[in-house]
């Protein structure tokens, strides 16, 4: 990768490795308090040089990266993972809800069978 300038602005770096989709965006999360660089709340135009730890949170979900490499561009997404390590942690498997299935063509559900429905539904058993 060809070097970069040592620091650049933080919702421009956010934008340009690709972790929101316009740099308004980016700007808008900074705002707004949801970007945090080293632990600090952080403005949009703070500065962002490798080492930093970087924590987003966007669509409520909170990533954290650790900045490895300074771009001011976008580029690819094959290039943009290069320029950051991602330290977020892994998230819980989440177990699947049961899904309710009747057979195609059989009528409509019994009084009986609106409430197995119905307490599918609402208990998710």
């Amino acid at each position: 990768m060809p070097p970069g300038p040592p620091t650049t602005r933080v919702d421009r770096w956010l934008w340009a490795v690709r972790l929101t989709k316009t740099r308004a965006e980016a700007a808008q999360a900074c705002r707004g308090g949801h970007v945090r660089i080293n632990d600090r709340t952080a403005k949009p135009a703070a500065p962002v040089g490798p080492g930093d730890v970087v924590r987003l949170h966007t669509h409520g979900v909170t990533r954290i990266v650790e900045v490895a490499h300074v771009i001011e561009k976008r580029v690819g997404a094959p290039i943009a993972v290069r320029c950051y390590v991602d330290n977020t942690p892994a998230r819980p498997p989440q177990a699947a809800a049961p899904v309710a299935y009747r057979p195609r063509g059989a009528g409509r559900p019994t009084k009986r069978d609106r409430r197995r429905l119905d307490r599918l539904r609402t208990e998710g058993f």
